[in-house]
């Protein structure tokens, strides 16, 4: 669908409704989240330049004028996302035979980084429910396949991912939950803590142990909203991401067919890993749109504030703090890109490079957040001008998809294993 709009986008002709609004609203590439494709120093092609373009649009017409209104509301944006699915948004690597869009690790950070800029928690809600579909699209049995992913790619069913536990958060292959088979049927007990899209979320991707204490002991479920014995928390009161719902998910002796299995018995821990890999990709992605946003805005207001009989955009300190928030901005979309580059050619280096680009890019970016937020100074800190819930939002990227310190163990450890010491 995305690939398909955009060659039309070019050709001059009309799309659907959803396109010619898009076309209409946006026939030069903007300043910001588009246009830093320009000075990126990795190119980009014609097809990403209009899925950027695109996604862009998209974010300053769909989600930028409403997302404090979400994010004081606590709303969850469902019509919006059903919006976004026509684009191709809600499967954008995931293969086309079921409604996916095809495209690949470095496409989906372009677009992330663009819907960002409108709004961090759906951007990264979107994100999370890429990831699942993805899982079932490459690990999925054909049966899974064809049941789920057509109405998880138009966004006719939602899905969370769902690891972390009470008791197993960074050590992630401790976990609890248990999936005890009985004939044709598995059974599930525990429970499941910060899990993005609960109560609200149609599908459910389940981490549960099979098996040995450890990684090799678990297993990967799916599980549907309305499955007796399945039950939510209530939301979570959060610093951001008010615009999507967090809950404890709940499993008292949830009966699901053999046939819910994705993969093998065995397979769940190395499949919640490898969907972590673009998992991490992804929200440095976020985390760099969300960022763009708040330099945009300060540079804007940097302009029009004077002090001293001058715009504080004159003075030098407000020139070399400009020019680190960009230069951190740049080194994060660098390493973002390559890290989803390095998934694209399944590369030996590939969780490496993603832990690395997670680690530094969510910092980074949310450095960038508050120094923008100092530029404003008292201003920075209301409402009315957004960088305070850009910065909130931003916050929890460091923690979730494996903590940062988390994620400088395993560049540590992925060093010793594709740049070993003799």
């Amino acid at each position: 669908m995305l690939r398909s709009l955009c060659s039309q986008l070019r050709n001059g002709a009309p799309a659907a409704a959803a396109a010619a609004t898009l076309r209409a609203a946006g026939a030069a590439l903007h300043t910001s989240a588009a246009a830093s494709a320009r000075w990126a120093g990795f190119d980009l092609t014609d097809d990403q330049l209009e899925f950027q373009h695109v996604a862009d649009t998209f974010a300053r017409e769909e989600l930028a004028p409403f997302s404090a209104e979400w994010d004081e509301k606590h709303i969850f944006p469902i019509d919006t996302l059903k919006k976004a699915a026509e684009l191709g948004f809600a499967g954008l690597y995931v293969s086309e035979d079921v409604g996916g869009a095809g495209l690949s690790r470095v496409d989906a950070a372009i677009i992330f980084e663009a819907l960002s800029w409108g709004c961090v928690p759906t951007a990264a809600y979107l994100s999370i429910h890429n990831m699942v579909a993805s899982v079932i699209d490459k690990w999925g049995s054909p049966h899974l396949r064809g049941e789920y992913l057509p109405a998880l790619t138009a966004m006719e069913a939602r899905a969370s991912y769902c690891l972390t536990e009470p008791g197993s958060g960074s050590d992630a292959a401790s976990l609890k939950t248990t999936a005890r088979r009985e004939g044709d049927h598995y059974v599930l007990n525990g429970q499941k803590v910060f899990i993005s899209g609960g109560g609200s979320s149609h599908l459910y991707l389940m981490m549960a142990r099979t098996g040995e204490p450890g990684p090799k002991g678990i297993s990967a479920f799916l599980i549907e909203k309305d499955t007796e014995g399945l039950s939510f928390g209530k939301p979570e009161r959060k610093l951001g991401w008010n615009a999507q719902p967090t809950t404890t998910v709940m499993m008292d002796n949830v009966r699901v067919p053999a046939d819910s299995r994705v993969g093998q018995e065995g397979d769940g821990f190395k499949i919640a890993m490898w969907a972590l890999d673009g998992g991490r990709v992804n929200i440095g992605a976020c985390s760099i749109g969300g960022a763009q946003f708040c330099l945009d805005t300060a540079r804007q207001y940097a302009q029009q504030r004077q002090q001293f009989g001058s715009p504080i955009a004159n003075f030098q300190a407000t020139q070399f703090k400009f020019a680190d928030m960009a230069t951190q901005l740049q080194a994060s979309r660098l390493m973002v890109r390559h890290a989803a580059a390095a998934l694209d050619s399944d590369s030996r280096g590939k969780t490496l490079e993603c832990a690395m680009a997670k680690r530094y890019a969510t910092d980074a970016c949310f450095d960038v957040a508050n120094s923008a937020l100092q530029l404003l100074g008292g201003y920075g800190y209301l409402r009315e001008y957004g960088i305070e819930r850009y910065m909130r939002d931003l916050r929890v990227h460091s923690i979730l998809e494996g903590t940062n310190e988390i994620m400088r163990l395993i560049i540590n450890r992925e060093l010793d294993k594709v740049d070993p010491i003799a």
